[in-house]
């Protein structure tokens, strides 16, 4: 093992100096200056900190009581100031200290435990002065074997070895052979073991409503050998009175299939501790990522309620499930819609996003959320604990990033987020037109990035709206809607699909257009002889829709009509991509040509309307690519049956791929 002398030097003569301090200071004084070191440490390991809130948050807090969070956080760390003083106790320790400051309760269940005759393991979690429960333990006239881990500092691990020889511990180290273990045990001696952060090779239990590691050693040597388990729970009373719970004689369970017997007990033993930490939260060391190990997700949406948007968050969330179902990681999504109370507020908490950092705690973010969202919209947000968090768009971007730091998830957003930098996200994903090559960024966004340079390991730029749409995605919703009794009868190929967004800030479909649309449609349907699908979407113009009708319902070659507003089939979209060779489609909606190109089939953007510089500049980008095909409507059907004559290379963007490199480097 790695040994650093100089910290080992330092630690060894920093443990003898404090020793010897508070062999001669009162025990209440000592365990004061251990309580303010703990606050100490609280103010100062942010980092940590913020775990431990985090930790505290989604297990034994309300998830609404934030100041109890942060008190229980901070107790915690006193409680770990006072357990480090009191190691310094360890030289004047005896059976007179014991019988004075320390109370066993139910010791009973300790001598019916060794009664069985094939040994018992004291068990315990990281909780408490476990140092000082090995020397409780060595005193209570039974034989002990304390299992130690030496770390990297010889001097200081050999003096507390002394230390437990001293009270009564037998040591043998963690490297020793299991025979050797196995010995102890069959000699009716007893052990001491934690069963707490299992790591990669932990199992799985429930703990506290969500899969956790474990560690499986003594569970795994209770159902070989038949030994007793003693849960113990160390807890301080006052001061330097502290009490030692011995729960009941627990015996491994057997049905003969191994891994669901140590599954089983293992979650047992959990039960007995969960109940202990609901009454004494402070006493466990919250300080480390409880959940890094499990093999379950939370990943949770952040709607800001406009649809294109939430289409991009589930594309990356679908992303995000296959990478983690390769691992063997099941994934639990959940969809929140944000709302604010007022404008006003939305940019305040910009604001307060933009100065709060990343490993901030005490339910900050909570609070700043609480003011800017309405009551509905913050107590569903808080009901959560993601793992992963993805928004789109800037008004969803602050809520993201500050229900990350309460939580300490991951955090992925999509488009500029507002106010904040990209570096405060793990992971940015910005369309190019939101950032467009070979133009200068605007003043803010240089400050931000230091002269408008991206930030290579958390930032992607994407070529077009991310999508979910694949040639198995288009599969499952033609197979979906084929059941549905829209279509008008069997398809043809070739079959021409028809996308009509509407209105929105900039543009306006103007009927006027769609009717010159209508009839090239049709030319290119006689002349093909293929059949014509069609859908339009909320935005769409009622005058647009009464056209649509008019011209299409009695259309022989239309055998697909969906007026998005009067029918809300969610396959509809898909079953067009999928069963079309050409797709037709408005200029306006970024999302929409996104996903027909994503289709990988010849896609035909008509141009109509006055766009502003975004969406120009993206549809000038896709076309340069080859991606689509920019026309008047009047060439709109002289287009479809030169691609399907001539047929081209089929072009597309490789979005999708870049993001799934991301999310390996985040998750």
């Amino acid at each position: 093992m790695k040994q650093n002398l100089i910290v080992d030097y330092c630690a060894y003569i920093l443990f003898r100096v404090v020793s010897f301090f508070t062999y001669f200071l009162p025990l209440n004084f000592s365990l004061f200056l251990g309580r303010r070191l703990g606050d100490l440490v609280f103010f100062l390991d942010r980092r940590h900190r913020a775990v431990a809130y985090a930790n505290i948050r989604r297990t034994v807090a309300e998830k609404l009581d934030t100041g109890a969070c942060a008190r229980i956080a901070r107790k915690s760390y006193q409680a770990f100031g006072q357990n480090l003083i009191e190691i310094s106790f360890i030289p004047r320790i005896n059976k007179r200290y014991l019988q004075k400051y320390i109370r066993i309760e139910d010791k009973e269940y300790g001598y019916q435990a060794f009664d069985r005759g094939k040994g018992v393991i004291f068990l315990i979690v990281h909780e408490g002065n476990w140092e000082l429960s090995n020397i409780i333990m060595a005193n209570l006239d039974v034989a002990f074997v304390l299992f130690v881990r030496d770390q990297g500092l010889p001097r200081l691990n050999a003096l507390l070895n002394k230390y437990r020889l001293a009270h009564g511990a037998k040591i043998m180290h963690k490297d020793a052979s299991l025979r050797q273990l196995i010995e102890v045990l069959k000699s009716n001696q007893s052990v001491g073991m934690t069963v707490d952060q299992g790591g990669k090779i932990g199992v799985g239990v429930n703990f506290f409503g969500k899969d956790a590691s474990m560690s499986t050693g003594a569970v795994k040597l209770a159902l070989k050998y038949d030994c007793a388990i003693i849960p113990i729970f160390y807890t301080r009373v006052k001061g330097p009175y502290s009490k030692v719970i011995l729960d009941q004689v627990f015996t491994a369970t057997r049905t003969g299939d191994e891994e669901k017997d140590l599954r089983d007990n293992l979650q047992r033993l959990f039960v007995i501790y969960e109940k202990y930490l609901r009454k004494y939260p402070h006493e466990l060391l919250w300080t480390y990522k409880i959940y890094k190990y499990s093999r379950e997700r939370d990943v949770l949406i952040l709607s800001d309620g406009r649809t294109g948007h939430l289409r991009q968050c589930e594309a990356i969330a679908e992303l995000t499930r296959r990478q983690l179902e390769e691992r063997g990681i099941k994934t639990h999504l959940a969809v929140r819609e944000i709302k604010f109370r007022s404008k006003p507020r939305a940019f305040l908490l910009g604001l307060l996003a933009k100065s709060t950092g990343k490993y901030e705690c005490g339910g900050i973010g909570a609070r700043y959320l609480r003011h800017a969202l309405t009551p509905e919209s913050w107590e569903s947000l808080m009901g959560v604990n993601p793992e992963i968090v993805i928004s789109a768009g800037g008004s969803a971007a602050a809520v993201n990033y500050l229900l990350s730091v309460e939580t300490q998830s991951k955090s992925i957003v999509l488009m500029r987020p507002g106010l904040l930098s990209l570096n405060k996200f793990n992971l940015a994903l910005i369309p190019r037109h939101d950032w467009p090559e070979g133009r200068g960024l605007p003043f803010f966004w240089q400050s931000h990035l230091g002269g408008g340079k991206l930030p290579a390991k958390n930032t992607i730029i994407t070529e077009g709206a991310l999508n979910l749409i694949d040639s198995r995605y288009l599969i499952q919703k033609a197979k979906s809607f084929s059941g549905s009794g829209l279509l008008r009868g069997p398809l043809h190929d070739p079959c021409i699909g028809v996308l009509l967004g509407g209105n929105s800030r900039d543009f306006s479909l103007e009927p006027q257009a769609i009717r010159e649309l209508a009839q090239e449609v049709k030319k290119a349907a006689r002349e093909l002889n293929a059949d014509i699908l069609i859908t339009t979407s909320r935005r769409t113009p009622e005058t647009v829709e009464s056209l649509l009708k008019d011209e299409f319902t009695a259309e022989p070659r239309c055998k697909l009509l969906v007026i998005a507003r009067e029918n809300s089939n969610p396959d509809v979209v898909g079953a067009i991509l999928g069963s079309s060779r050409v797709l037709i489609s408005s200029p306006e909606s970024i999302s929409m040509i996104s996903e027909s190109v994503a289709a990988e089939k010849y896609v035909v953007v008509f141009q109509a309307g006055k766009l502003g510089a975004k969406h120009t500049r993206f549809l000038k980008y896709y076309q340069d690519k080859g991606y689509i095909y920019l026309e008047q409507i009047q060439g709109v059907s002289r287009r479809i049956s030169q691609l399907l004559k001539d047929r081209p290379a089929v072009n597309f963007p490789q979005d999708n791929l870049k993001v799934s490199e991301g999310l390996k480097r985040i998750l």
